[in-house]
Formats: structure tokens, sequence, C-alpha cells
């Protein structure tokens, strides 16, 4: 199974860590798309380091980073500095998906 996780809020961390990993272990794969506010949760190492779990792909909305002056110069390469056509492709592939 693929699990989407829309992360729009940055009130959400442990949730969208927890719920992450917890599917990872399962065998299941993670994609998370932050955008809006949930672009803050970027400057945080607990939540980006989800990137660097085998089966989990991270992508930040770029656009919704400048607006809120999210700083995505130190965001690990492996996390897609995108738009929304990524948190599109996400909804698509995903066989279900959570909102935070």
């Amino acid at each position: 199974m693929k699990l989407g996780i829309l992360v729009n809020s940055d009130r959400h961390l442990q949730h969208v860590v927890g719920i992450a990993r917890a599917a990872n272990e399962k065998g299941h794969q993670v994609s998370i798309f932050s955008m809006d506010a949930g672009t803050h949760l970027i400057q945080n190492t607990e939540f980006t380091n989800l990137c660097a779990l085998n089966g989990v792909s991270m992508s930040v909305c770029r656009h919704s980073a400048e607006e809120h002056a999210v700083d995505l110069s130190r965001v690990p390469e492996s996390i897609v500095r995108g738009s929304q056509f990524d948190n599109a492709v996400m909804n698509h592939e995903a066989d279900r998906v959570i909102v935070l």
C-alpha cells in the first residue's frame, strides 16, 4: 500500500512522524507533501530525517515555502522542492491520503 500524507499545518509534527514511521515499518510506501504552514516543518530535523527511510519520499511546495518565509537552502537534496503538481501526483498514486 502507498500512503500519502499532506502536511498543510505545522501543528502535528509528532503525528506525521509517528504515522510515517509506523507505515514504513509495516512495509508501506509513504509519500509526504508539505504546503502552506506545513512548510515550517521542513526546518525540523525530526521531520526531514523521514526522507532517509527506505520507502519514504518527500516534497515541499516551493511557492508555499516562499510565502511563509521558509528557507529551503538547508533542506536535504532528497526532498523535492516542487509544486502543486507533486501534490497531485501523490494523490493520484496513493491508495490512501491523510491530511494533517
